[in-house]
């Protein structure tokens, strides 16, 4: 499959997809390249979050935010 035929997917069936490769991934971590930017966000954010500029959401509550915002 092509990426013009992944275009015309419906959202759903594109979901399905990535759902799969993302399974896919996880269950062969280790010839998953490192991303070296990847770990230098996760550093910035841990420092943000110990001096306490990031503002901590309850999952729960954060998926609801997430949601709204498209409906």
């Amino acid at each position: 499959m092509g990426m013009t035929e992944l275009h015309k997917l419906p959202a759903t069936e594109k979901l399905k997809i990535i759902e799969a490769l993302w399974g896919d991934l996880v269950n062969d971590e280790e010839t998953v390249p490192q991303l070296f930017w990847h770990e230098t966000e996760l550093k910035e954010t841990e420092e943000n979050f110990l001096a306490g500029s990031i503002e901590i959401v309850d999952w729960h509550k954060a998926k609801k935010e997430l949601r709204s915002q498209f409906e």
